[in-house]
């Protein structure tokens, strides 16, 4: 039996396909054969499989970075439903002493999810330098150059935890990835030399639609329209949390057949778990949400994403758009543009990164705390009242300052000419990126209101040409709602309140009283 035999027995065995899909087996024996590879494929076609099958061959253990609890918990379960059952998600929900216990029987598992922050914990890392590493993935990679530079500064750190790892062979995953954003990968994951799989990102089953609208009460009477006529699995994404609970209430009170619940990053992490189950069981029919909602998500028929406020770069826009139609079936992507709307991601940009003014307020204050000889707090929160500074801002200026040898842990170190320098670099770096955000902006806008094919203008920045639409192409190409007919969800199982279900469980009421 030859290896490409043998790679199609094992996928079928092990995962129960009959053929791989498009980039799949390439980028597997590049793998197995140890070389590094930045992958990047469409949404929703089987990226997870690039490293889930060379972990079941290669001989020791396969760490997988990924960025959100509810995907590593998602797929971890999925594995293990299929009879691989050597993994484990490592994460805050693991109570400390179970976790300990876990760190001495690292050994056992072919397959380790865990989040970039936890891999700068000193107590994992030496459990890990104790076991044979073979793979080392990067799960939705474009987060290194998406999120690295201010929101999660520790994906910017994954190149020198390679190394403390005896150097394992590196998979990075992502299905948008432009020049720039393929250039950062490398770059921070230090392997110049990666081999690049890089297939076309469109999906020919969705339709793009942009309707350009006065204001929100407008959008609101869209969706109900929209809402009244489809009951399909739909996720409507917002630029604020305090919209996706807004706009979820006024739906349910106009929409009564529908199951509506929303979703941002500052519910507890079991609400948001609870919301994402129920929504991948076909208990809710509509997600109000914010972007901290989809990656990962696994859910074949959604048939509608819906943008009430529109992101603030291209790249986050093809990521969530690419959630539906992952049953190859007709799809929609609907972008509703109000001119009022583009001062919320110019907002957005201004607040994520500290002002010159803020920046120096944090080196004064560095300088007060080092002259008095105390050391800096352990908890984001307290930096944060201390510098007066959002959490994102914090992490942000804490990675620089680490960067630059100001700081290192809780420790302050000065140096005059140091911190004068730094000061500088720090300052022309936030004005860079906020120009880099800026542009990318604008060619967000500049898409929105392109009057040629839309499909064609989203994915100039990334290949050359599109695929042929297998249903319709674009609002500018002449779909319309009207002639859309995807197939309606049948409400077998009402999602009701946890009294309902306890009444239903004990046959209470409704003349159905235990005897």
């Amino acid at each position: 039996m030859n290896k490409e035999d043998s790679l199609k027995t094992i996928l079928y065995e092990q995962f129960g396909y009959t053929m791989f899909r498009s980039g799949q087996k390439e980028i597997i024996q590049d793998i197995i054969q140890g070389n590094d590879v930045l992958g990047v494929l469409p949404t929703g076609t089987g990226k997870s499989l690039c490293y889930q099958l060379p972990a079941k061959l290669l001989t020791g253990t396969t760490i997988v970075v990924s960025p959100l609890i509810s995907l590593m918990i998602d797929q971890v379960k999925q594995l293990k439903a299929s009879q691989f059952k050597s993994v484990i998600a490592l994460n805050s929900f693991i109570d400390p002493l179970e976790r300990k216990q876990v760190y001495t029987q690292l050994d056992t598992y072919k397959l380790i999810y865990v989040s970039p922050e936890l891999l700068q914990h000193q107590e994992l890392i030496t459990q890990l330098k104790r076991i044979q590493v073979s793979l080392f993935v990067i799960d939705e990679a474009h987060c290194i150059s998406q999120w690295g530079h201010e929101f999660r500064p520790d994906y910017l750190k994954l190149g020198d935890i390679i190394q403390v790892l005896n150097n394992p062979t590196i998979l990075a995953l992502s299905a948008t990835a432009t020049h720039d954003v393929q250039n950062d990968i490398v770059t921070f994951l230090k392997r110049p030399n990666m081999i690049k799989h890089i297939y076309p990102m469109d999906r020919d089953n969705i339709t793009f639609s942009i309707e350009e609208v006065s204001n929100d009460n407008e959008k609101i009477d869209v969706l109900t329209k929209l809402f009244n006529r489809y009951r399909v699995p739909a996720l409507i994404y917002f630029s604020s949390r305090q919209s996706t609970e807004t706009i979820a209430a006024i739906l349910k009170g106009k929409l009564s057949d529908q199951r509506i619940a929303f979703y941002h990053g500052g519910m507890e992490q079991m609400d948001r778990i609870t919301i994402q189950q129920q929504f991948m069981n076909n208990q809710l029919d509509i997600i109000c949400c914010t972007s901290a909602f989809g990656m990962g998500i696994n859910k074949k028929n959604i048939r509608l994403v819906v943008h009430f406020h529109f992101p603030p770069q291209i790249e986050s826009y093809i990521q969530e758009v690419g959630r539906a139609g992952r049953d190859g079936n007709s799809s929609v992507a609907l972008l509703l543009y109000s001119k009022k709307d583009d001062f919320l991601p110019n907002k957005l940009i201004k607040k994520e990164l500290p002002t010159a003014e803020n920046l120096t307020y944090v080196f004064q204050k560095l300088l007060q705390l080092y002259k008095e000889g105390m050391l800096l707090p352990k908890t984001v929160e307290q930096l944060g009242e201390i510098f007066q500074l959002s959490e994102i801002q914090w992490r942000f200026l804490h990675y620089q300052c680490e960067k630059h040898d100001i700081i290192k842990g809780n420790t302050i170190y000065y140096d005059e000419e140091n911190w004068k320098k730094s000061f500088r670099i720090i300052q022309d770096f936030i004005e860079e990126r906020i120009s880099i955000k800026e542009k990318k902006l604008y060619e967000m806008i500049e898409w929105i209101n392109e009057k040629g094919c839309l499909r064609k203008g989203l994915f100039k920045s990334f290949q050359d040409t599109v695929r042929q639409p297998s249903y319709e192409c674009c609002s500018n190409c002449g779909f319309s709602f009207f002639n859309w007919q995807p197939e309606n969800v049948e409400l077998n199982n009402p999602l009701g309140t946890w009294e309902e279900k306890l009444k239903t469980l004990l046959l209470i009421g409704d003349g159905n009283e235990a005897k």
